[in-house]
């Protein structure tokens, strides 16, 4: 998903042909001598924090299973890799969560701030028009579902609409509202409005590795939060069940976000790994990043790509989602696998897209 503050530009007709440079290498520097045993056991001198569980490190198999007839080039190669033991939320970050923070520090999301069009300019291509000011004011992507079946579901604005006034608060533009709806994850949520959460909290964003590892909980090779079963989906996760984008038979219970919670944890103790909201993860989108990471064998901890690069975008700067959310389906995206990764702009805000966090040992230390 494109950048969510450019999107009245998009769909006023300017199209992104341009290519950006000097984007291309990834790999963080991988040190070359034999890595020490990963942490497997919680420290025994350490609480684990309310609403976090202790996630054992270990070795697994990153990226797209062999058999996934789903997966996209950019979940492949599949890699070795190694994380250390770390604590993460057992759920996404929900709106009461978020509007404790918001209540103690005043922060302000992207969504509700003015737009700046000298901001602006700089991810489009130069020389592109100012667009009117009716379409330079705050807000977010909100789904809408469409009346009749549709042909090319690469256009994504035939499901998605920019919504004037919708942020955390309003998830559906104004006059909605979250009144009664505390336990469901936040969203609109763009990645300096996770990162100043996660600030505030003395926690992180998870490496897409951490993320993908603690999906799996402990299985290492299963293709999604529950197992390999995909007749389990609807009992196991809130996707969409149906002809997307028109109609969705709701066989899962829900039809939009549902309460965390709302279906059975993971071997970790981990909820809603799969669909129900994407969530960010700390690391940048890079499209060579798999392969340069596969030659480097086993890596321990990896820490994702030095830059962003997506030729499908080339002038955003992304970061990696993970999880899919109650709009995947097997007719769209299936990124209710636990190998599904999106490319998603710094500032975009989306109605299904929110985070967990994360806390290692020594950050709960220094706490």
């Amino acid at each position: 998903m494109n950048s969510f503050r450019i999107l009245p530009i998009i769909f006023l007709g300017v199209f992104f042909t341009q290519c950006k440079q000097d984007k291309k290498s990834t790999a963080e520097v991988i040190k070359a001598e034999a890595p020490a045993e990963v942490l497997t056991e919680k420290p025994k001198d350490i609480k684990t924090p309310e609403g976090m569980v202790w996630i054992p490190g270990g070795s697994y198999t990153q990226g797209a299973r062999e058999n996934d007839e789903f997966a996209l080039s950019h979940e492949k190669p599949a890699h070795p890799v190694r994380v250390d033991g770390f604590y993460m939320d057992e759920t996404e970050v929900t709106n009461d969560e978020y509007a404790k923070f918001v209540e103690e520090t005043g922060y302000v999301t992207v969504a509700e701030r003015k737009i700046e069009w000298e901001d602006i300019k700089k991810q489009v291509p130069p020389g592109t028009p100012k667009p009117h000011d009716s379409l330079l004011r705050p807000g977010s992507l909100v789904f809408k579902k469409t009346k009749t079946s549709v042909p090319n579901l690469y256009d994504f604005s035939q499901w998605w609409e920019w919504k004037v006034g919708a942020n955390w608060k309003h998830p559906k533009g104004p006059g909605s509202s979250i009144e009664g709806k505390g336990d469901y994850p936040v969203v609109h949520i763009a990645y300096e409005d996770a990162i100043a959460y996660c600030e505030w909290a003395g926690r992180r964003l998870p490496t897409e590795a951490e993320w993908e590892w603690a999906a799996h909980g402990g299985t290492k090779n299963s293709m999604y939060a529950w197992g390999d079963d995909i007749e389990k989906l609807n009992d196991e996760a809130n996707t969409w069940d149906g002809e997307f984008p028109t109609r969705n038979d709701k066989k899962d219970g829900y039809e939009n976000k549902a309460p965390v919670r709302s279906f059975p944890p993971n071997s970790f103790g981990l909820y809603e790994m799969s669909g129900n909201v994407w969530e960010w993860t700390k690391d940048w989108f890079n499209v060579n990043y798999y392969s340069e990471l596969l030659q480097q064998g086993e890596v321990t901890n990896p820490e994702g790509a030095t830059t962003s690069y997506n030729p499908n975008t080339p002038l955003s700067d992304e970061r990696v989602i993970k999880g899919g959310s109650f709009l995947c389906s097997d007719t769209y995206c299936a990124s209710y696998r636990i190998s599904a990764r999106m490319a998603t702009s710094l500032d975009s805000g989306q109605e299904h897209l929110g985070f967990r966090t994360v806390a290692t040992p020594e950050m709960l230390k220094k706490n």
